[in-house]
């Protein structure tokens, strides 16, 4: 998908198409897009919220895990829980 596309998929899912929604979220997920999986998380979309704990997780984005664990998401404290056992297991 080129940038123009990617563009549209995004005013779609701006004026509330719930597959555009979808589609984009994956799209950003597999690109790496944090930005977008943000704006969609802060927009009320769940599969974003989950989306990004998993890439902030995979990257180690404990600044991100940190904000999402702060606003109440139990999934990113735990996984911010697991890297930091991750990095005392390194370090002992």
């Amino acid at each position: 998908m080129n940038r123009d596309d990617y563009l549209a998929l995004l005013g779609l899912a701006v004026n509330g198409d719930t597959d555009a929604v979808s589609q984009l979220i994956e799209l950003a997920a597999e690109r790496g897009d944090m930005d977008v999986l943000r704006r969609l998380t802060d927009a009320g979309s769940k599969d974003a919220v989950d989306q990004l704990i998993e890439l902030a997780g995979e990257r180690g984005d404990v600044d991100e895990l940190r904000r999402l664990a702060a606003s109440g998401n139990q999934d990113a404290a735990d996984v911010l829980t697991e890297l930091a056992e991750e990095s005392d297991g390194d370090t002992g």
